[in-house]
């Protein structure tokens, strides 16, 4: 995404006259650096903590727009997120495409402050800029200032006179305007830069360096032409001098595994080296297969002054020059990221800070260790199931908790205690892109001509990139295994492939597969901008039932990541 540069009083980053040195050595490392979907990423080095900080979108998932922090630039954790209450976004509540939302954030650092500037679209395209003292607790984020953005994937630069501009996308057009940090009133637009000629200019950052404006952009949409580009002016208005060499970073027109390379962001650390992240989809050239959507990657730069930035292209195992190893960081929120999930809902602990719900969840339908249920979480049926209907509206909810998958191989299970006493009462397990594209193993009691019977019910929704039959398949809850906790399991055994299988939690040597899926199920399609989460559900599916289920024992451990064509690295 955006360009930071050196801290003056015109940029919101504390960063580039660093203040701190330490030794550097080049290393081995491999993208991505946030695996799963971890799309429109921008980063943040602050120097007074020597610490790096990073956001990413979440359209409508919340908790949203997670604020990841590092000492080193290879282990993050989840610090906060910054949207984290409804009060913050009531739209979410009548907000209704499932590519609606939080797009695109732009993260600063200004004279002791954290600025988080985005653009949500729900009944209304509003602009929002959250701010906070303390990047490790989510109370100090602030309920955001309203300001009438132009477009979408707005970008806060303050300039040396202190006047704060807002730059955005709106009209195959870059614009930009002052805004009022205490009003949100917003000034007479000026008009940029429309790019090189490629399709859906947006994503722009502005920052000033060595007496020149820079304004970095994505052009040619967030598809297999996608890239990076670059302009600069002596004045903040133009006229625009393209680099020479654009795109500055892409990997259209190549076979890499990587793909889509774009909408990036530049940084420096306290060492004076330059770093970029961007969006990226493992696919391949062929842009079918990528359950995880557009993750975030990482790539050394270089920027001599007065010069124009030179970003290493993006792929799977790269070389830079890192700080050295350091995990000493306040508690924070959340976890870290590259670390597997061992979550038993204890009586007095909370849900995950990484866990997502789709939209705002009824929270009376999600109880940790309820009474009589020590170690669960009990989920109260929704009405409707994770599809809806067509009489379903954003505020209905989802009995519906989730993780991102972050693997391409994987292994997530829940233990599963479900009594079902009504036809159509269902839980299960998930692998979800959206409302229109997810696959599910689910106990479900149904009705036959012999009576209620209870089952194990493999459906798919949707079928994405995938052009044939679409599985499914009913299978009786074996006798023995009645009245038992089940384990369900989704297995990712290959990057095409997931199963999804069900076993006594007692016995799991049991273990029968229920079903496989491809993942072209949930790639592209209605899901494009966002990226697969595997997660547990309960409901009546429409019916009269109320029967809760209790789940434990969650577990998610990633056992591998593709990086490249055939090759399979160590996912911690």
């Amino acid at each position: 995404m955006s360009l930071l540069s050196k801290i003056s009083a015109s940029l919101l980053l504390a960063m580039a006259a660093p203040s701190l040195s330490y030794p550097t050595r080049n290393q081995s490392y491999t993208n991505p650096l946030f695996p799963g979907w971890h799309s429109d990423p921008s980063c943040a080095y602050v120097s007074e903590q020597d610490t790096f900080f990073c956001v990413t979108s979440t359209f409508i998932a919340f908790p949203g727009l997670p604020l990841y922090a590092s000492r080193d630039l290879q282990n993050w954790k989840l610090a906060s997120n910054t949207f984290n209450r409804p009060s913050q976004i009531p739209d979410l509540r009548i907000t209704d495409g499932q590519q609606s939302g939080i797009y695109a954030p732009t993260l600063r650092y200004h004279e002791g402050k954290f600025y988080l500037i985005v653009s949500y679209l729900g009944p209304q395209t509003k602009g929002l800029l959250f701010t906070s003292s303390d990047p490790y607790d989510d109370a100090a984020w602030s309920d955001p200032l309203e300001f009438a953005v132009h477009g979408i994937d707005p970008d806060v630069f303050w300039d040396d006179d202190g006047t704060v501009y807002v730059t955005s996308a709106e009209d195959q057009m870059i614009k930009q305007y002052t805004l009022d940090l205490k009003t949100g009133a917003v000034g007479p637009v000026d008009y940029l830069w429309n790019g090189t000629g490629g399709v859906w200019p947006e994503g722009p950052h502005i920052y000033k360096r060595d007496g020149y404006y820079y304004l970095m952009i994505a052009e040619g949409g967030t598809e297999l032409g996608h890239s990076e580009t670059m302009a600069r002016s002596r004045t903040r208005t133009g006229p625009w001098e393209p680099y020479p060499h654009n795109p500055l970073l892409s990997n259209k027109g190549t076979s890499e595994y990587f793909q889509t390379v774009g909408h990036a962001d530049l940084f420096q650390d306290g060492n004076g080296n330059w770093w970029a992240v961007a969006l990226s989809t493992r696919s391949g050239p062929a842009w079918k297969n990528y359950p995880m959507g557009r993750e975030t990657v990482l790539a050394p730069a270089a920027w001599e002054k007065g010069e124009w930035p030179v970003i290493q292209p993006v792929r799977g195992q790269m070389q830079g020059p890192f700080p050295p190893p350091n995990k000493r960081l306040p508690r924070g929120e959340g976890g870290w990221i590259k670390q597997p999930d061992k979550v038993d809902f204890r009586p007095g602990s909370k849900i995950p800070a990484h866990f997502h719900y789709w939209r705002y969840p009824k929270t009376e339908d999600f109880t940790v260790s309820p009474r009589g249920h020590p170690n669960t979480l009990r989920l109260a049926a929704s009405f409707y199931n994770l599809t809806g209907a067509a009489d379903f509206k954003p505020d209905d909810g989802l009995s519906l908790v989730m993780r991102k998958q972050t693997d391409t191989l994987f292994t997530y299970t829940v233990d599963v205690s479900f009594d079902p006493k009504v036809a159509d009462e269902e839980a299960g397990v998930t692998v979800f892109l959206t409302q229109q594209q997810h696959i599910d193993l689910g106990i479900v009691l149904l009705q036959t001509t012999d009576g209620l019977s209870l089952s194990f019910r493999f459906r798919v929704e949707g079928r994405g990139n995938y052009e044939g039959p679409l599985p499914e398949a009913t299978v009786p809850v074996p006798k023995e295994w009645r009245g038992q906790t089940i384990r369900l399991e989704i297995q990712a055994v290959s990057d095409t492939e997931y199963v999804f299988a069900a076993a006594p939690a007692r016995h799991t040597a049991q273990k029968k597969i229920i079903g496989r899926a491809n993942s072209l199920i949930v790639s592209g399609d209605t899901g494009r901008f966002t990226g697969s989460l595997v997660g547990a559900y309960a409901t009546s599916n429409g019916g009269a039932g109320s029967t809760p289920a209790y789940i434990s024992r969650w577990r998610y451990e990633g056992q591998g990541q593709i990086i490249d064509f055939g090759r399979v690295v160590p996912s911690y």
